[in-house]
């Protein structure tokens, strides 16, 4: 495990951007703990249904607001109370703005009684919760998933938990960039092109080859565009024996350590007739595959130590330019595009296709 300052990547030891915190179902009106950031959390859903995250200590007596079972507060069901928190120990009660707006037993509230609450988007059955060490607004929109989630012919992703790993974050996108470890761990074979697309705060991988277990016909290539649109997670539009789309993402727990999981929508018919078990049957098959090939990717990481300097070859990938625009979300927003002006670009690893000179 290495920190964000061994790799030297900027100011903040946690990124900007849009990180996936849990499934959707797991917000409920009762308060529950998290930890992302290096920072206690609390998430709970409000009585419109909304969810909301802030952070776990109440400002008054530096109280834990979602661990505690004995308090009146929390037996009576009073902690969560219209779109507003409560504290258990002195019922200090704060609304989604941030701001203390109940002391039970007291007409003055110090203006200094804040908590800090976090911008917190439900999409695709996940939460999402944009996180800015300056605590400025979202500069990156959230994706909307290739507009795949509940559309007709598609069956929705699971979501599989891989573990908390003691790897940065860092490591884990150097994957975009690299081309050699697709043969021995993926099972790529007769390969047509790897290329990488620096585009501000979004990085592309085009990749095309055969696979040993994801295309239906030894012959056949698949075929992916891969990408993240900040640090937080991959998308990947693949084609192969189902059209389909992928969701990984990884969120820093502690400074070095990342939360993983993984999801796969499959598109099984046209969507001219209603989805039925066996068509689920199918994607949920074909997603345990995705599964796999990812598991073989996250055992690598929990059993590896830092990487801080590769030892690259030419013929490995630019891990050096996927770190430069990774580092864009360690730096304050004034240096971003400076950032961005030195990563961007196209970056053609291997093409092999028809009528191109082989690479």
């Amino acid at each position: 495990m290495a920190t964000t300052k061994e790799y030297g990547l900027g100011e903040f030891d946690f990124p900007r951007g849009w990180f996936m915190i849990g499934e959707a179902q797991e917000a409920t009106r009762e308060p529950k703990p998290l930890r992302y950031f290096g920072r206690d959390l609390v998430l709970y859903r409000g009585e419109s249904g909304a969810a909301y995250v802030c952070d776990a200590y109440c400002p008054h007596m530096g109280a834990h607001i979602a661990r505690n079972k004995t308090s009146y507060i929390v037996l009576d069901g009073e902690q969560a109370e219209g779109e507003s928190i409560r504290c258990p120990f002195h019922g200090w009660r704060y609304g989604p703005d941030g701001a203390c707006n109940h002391i039970p037993y007291s007409d003055f509230i110090p203006k200094a009684a804040r908590l800090r609450f976090y911008p917190i988007i439900e999409r695709a059955g996940i939460l999402w919760l944009w996180y800015d060490p300056e605590e400025q607004e979202p500069d990156i929109p959230l994706a909307d998933f290739g507009g795949h989630y509940g559309a007709p012919g598609w069956v929705e992703w699971k979501i599989d938990l891989m573990g908390d790993l003691a790897v940065h974050g860092c490591e884990i996108t150097d994957n975009m960039a690299d081309f050699g470890h697709f043969v021995p761990i993926h099972g790529a074979r007769d390969w047509q092109y790897f290329a990488n697309e620096y585009q501000d705060n979004t990085v592309h991988q085009y990749y095309s080859s055969g696979h040993r277990t994801l295309t239906a016909n030894p012959e056949d290539m698949l075929m992916l565009d891969t990408w993240y649109e900040g640090p937080g997670f991959l998308q990947s539009e693949m084609a192969g024996a189902f059209d389909s789309f992928i969701m990984i993402a990884n969120t820093p727990v502690e400074d070095g350590i990342s939360r993983s999981w993984h999801g796969l929508m499959v598109k099984v018919h046209d969507g001219s007739r209603e989805i039925t078990d066996a068509d689920r049957a199918n994607a949920h098959a074909y997603q345990e595959g995705s599964r796999l090939a990812f598991a073989q990717d996250v055992e690598i990481w929990a059993n590896k130590r830092a990487c801080i300097n590769p030892l690259a070859i030419p013929k490995d990938g630019p891990y050096a330019k996927n770190r430069i625009w990774y580092s864009q979300f360690f730096k304050p927003r004034s240096k971003v595009a400076a950032i961005q002006k030195r990563a961007n670009g196209l970056h053609v690893t291997l093409d092999r296709r028809p009528g191109k000179n082989a690479a």
